[in-house]
């Protein structure tokens, strides 16, 4: 047979390169066996940017702890992979499944997801103080990948984390916020691949939670927080609407700025508000009068002009008397709520008003729903 022309081997090769592009990416990992020019292509971090931009937005990340049931055994961390239609039609039994789920040491916390890659930080404490040990690394669930763990980075337990991605570099970053006994606020910064962490000096504000991992959207990193905190026990009776801030932190400049509150909000909520990045908005959720529960959105993330109220409903329609976002669905439809009790979840469906209420937590003492997009991401 006769050699083919280059012309034709290259458009060959393209022509499968589109078609592969639109393939799912958990097929793909087994098309890489089909012949070494797949596997070339489809390795290819051209392919992989490609596939990534073109993988549809429709999956999330269960962080989930199970306890131990007997006295021999300890609980468990493990990551679930669900998509949203799944998710939503069956929420109490996605967090038990077995297939997608992997399992994480006893001491790792995820601090975020982005472009496929998971960040987990594997935390040692000190037991006759308040220091820790912290490492770093990147997970790839789809594929297996695993990076090699970030310098150890010593901190005392008065810290909050972010991850996400720098396209100017093309690299991953985690931040590290600490606040010392002091009050200072500081951040520490790694790009994944390097060997040092960066010092960020003056951080105007400290989130409210531990659990509150920075949001990332549009090249940055955001936390809600408060001016000048001076230890874990405030009073939220005693906090003002001036000392409420939400600083966003660019990946690329290594430099924050304060993004604006809505300006509907006029005075403090009843309870800490919460921030959140859902479907590549930006929202912020809190009470009103321990009556209502307010969600504004971000339309255009860095214009805060486009704050709008999407949506104000009674805690009395939704059944509850006290609410914990968790996560929103659908481009801002469907809002998935704590409710009342302990393992209670409140669904609410803003396209038709309904509520549904389910016992989400029957064999897990804790989860925490991540955006999430398969991929093939897999970075240097």
């Amino acid at each position: 047979m006769a050699a083919q022309h280059p012309t034709t081997a290259l458009l060959l090769c393209e022509v499968v390169m589109e078609i592969l592009s639109w393939v799912s990416a958990k097929p793909l990992t087994r098309l890489k066996l089909v012949c070494k020019s797949w596997n070339s292509i489809i390795s290819h971090p051209h392919f992989v940017k490609l596939h990534l931009h073109r993988s549809p937005k429709n999956a999330i990340l269960l962080f989930t702890r199970t306890p131990a049931l007997t006295l021999d055994e300890k609980e468990k961390w493990s990551l679930v992979l669900s998509s949203v239609e799944s998710f939503i039609q069956n929420p109490s039994s996605t967090p038990d499944a077995q297939e997608n789920r992997h399992s994480l040491h006893l001491q790792d916390w995820v601090v975020g997801s982005c472009n496929g890659l998971v960040c987990v930080a594997h935390i040692l404490g000190h037991p006759n103080n308040d220091i820790c040990d912290i490492w770093f690394r990147l997970l790839n669930p789809l594929t297996g990948f695993i990076s090699e763990n970030s310098p150890c980075l010593r901190v005392n337990v008065n810290n909050v984390f972010g991850f996400g991605y720098d396209e100017s570099s093309d690299s991953y970053k985690v931040v590290t916020v600490i606040r010392d006994s002091s009050g200072t606020v500081t951040a520490q910064v790694y790009s994944f691949g390097g060997s040092s962490w960066k010092t960020i000096d003056s951080f105007p504000a400290f989130p409210f939670s531990a659990e509150d991992n920075g949001h990332f959207i549009g090249g940055t990193l955001n936390w809600l927080g408060l001016r000048n905190p001076h230890g874990d026990d405030y009073d939220w009776a005693a906090v003002t609407l001036d000392m409420l801030m939400i600083v966003s932190f660019d990946l690329k400049s290594d430099t924050h700025k304060q993004i604006l509150l809505p300006k509907g909000i006029d005075e403090i909520p009843d309870k800490e508000p919460t921030l959140g990045v859902w479907g590549n908005r930006l929202y912020l959720l809190h009470d009103y009068k321990n009556t209502h529960f307010i969600a504004w959105q971000m339309k255009e993330f860095g214009d805060e002009n486009s704050w709008t109220q999407l949506l104000k409903i009674s805690f009395h329609h939704l059944g509850v008397e006290r609410l914990l976002p968790e996560f929103i669905f659908e481009n801002g439809n469907i809002f998935m709520l704590r409710g009342r009790r302990r393992f209670e979840e409140v669904f609410y469906d803003r396209r038709d008003n309904s509520v549904k209420r389910i016992n989400i937590l029957a064999n897990n003492s804790y989860f925490i729903a991540f955006d999430y997009v398969e991929s093939l991401v897999r970075p240097c």
